[in-house]
């Protein structure tokens, strides 16, 4: 009898033993998937900020270039109606 209660507790700290280890790398596996997707979604409003920069730079010369243009030809015509 107690040859089998020492058989079962060794199989018991074998199990704890094992399932403690299965846990701690489940828990490394969750916290390097959840470092790998705080990176991708950083990475996604990075570029995302990029592309809105971009774009308001463009709109930004544009406007630049036309009210430039307007300012221009509105001197010249009064330079030259004189």
């Amino acid at each position: 009898m107690a040859l089998r209660m020492r058989q079962s507790l060794a199989e018991f700290e074998a199990a704890f033993h094992e399932e403690t280890t299965e846990e701690r790398l489940r828990r490394e596996r969750l916290r390097k998937e959840a470092a790998q997707r705080s990176r991708m979604r950083r990475a996604q409003r990075v570029e995302k900020r990029g592309n809105m920069n971009f774009t308001v730079l463009v709109a930004v010369i544009i406007t630049t270039t036309i009210v430039v243009t307007w300012a221009m030809f509105q001197t010249l015509s009064l330079l030259m109606g004189s």
